[in-house]
């Protein structure tokens, strides 16, 4: 068993170790404008964005390395009524099929150097929804101990330029029962200078 799945099947087998079962918040604003059709959630955990595509009626898969986590996940998919195809796989021996997924979604989990492939596996008008920490001289309460594990200011908005970028954000949020520093993106994959763009009532605007 590799030292990272040894971890984290240790810190999801604890009780008092608890994820939100709620997705992250710009995928619920953002679900009526994104294309129908297949998701993938990285690093899944106990498949908080992952449940939710399923019960908007996508066909998801969603990977993560604990087996741990998998099981929790599972449970959870049971009591919703929802099915998943849970893939218990290290990222770094994950290929996605090109093309594939019309949403894809990754939350606190640091992978810039998977977002090639991620990227690639966008269907053609397919979006990926992003949040993680950020490096921050703000007083938080949550995220990463080690800087290496966050971000700095516009790593994620680089690492995408060559999607579109719907909506970039860095700012303090309440994560779960405290701050964090986070930023969101959401990047479609299309190019050029005219495009259709998602226009957003105002009801979704954050407020």
């Amino acid at each position: 068993m590799t030292d990272d799945r040894s971890r984290w099947n240790e810190k999801y087998g604890d009780p008092e170790f608890e994820l939100p079962e709620d997705p992250i918040p710009e995928l619920e604003r953002w679900i009526e404008t994104l294309p129908n059709g297949r998701g993938l959630d990285i690093a899944t955990g106990t498949g908080r964005n992952a449940l939710y595509l399923a019960e908007q009626g996508y066909d998801v898969d969603a990977v993560d390395v604990s087996d741990e986590a998998l099981e929790l996940a599972r449970k959870r998919a049971a009591e919703r009524g929802v099915d998943v195809d849970w893939i218990r796989v290290d990222l770094e021996e994950f290929d996605p099929e090109p093309d594939t997924y019309d949403v894809i979604t990754v939350s606190f989990f640091a992978a810039l150097e998977y977002l090639p492939d991620l990227k690639e596996a966008l269907a053609p008008g397919g979006v990926l929804v992003y949040e993680h920490h950020l490096r921050s001289a703000d007083d938080v309460d949550i995220g990463p101990s080690s800087k290496r594990h966050r971000y700095r200011s516009n790593d994620l908005l680089r690492a995408c330029l060559d999607l579109t970028i719907l909506h970039y954000e860095e700012r303090v949020r309440t994560v779960t029962d405290g701050t964090a520093a986070v930023v969101t993106l959401i990047a479609r994959n299309s190019s050029g200078g005219a495009q259709s763009y998602p226009n957003l009532t105002e009801t979704d605007e954050p407020s």
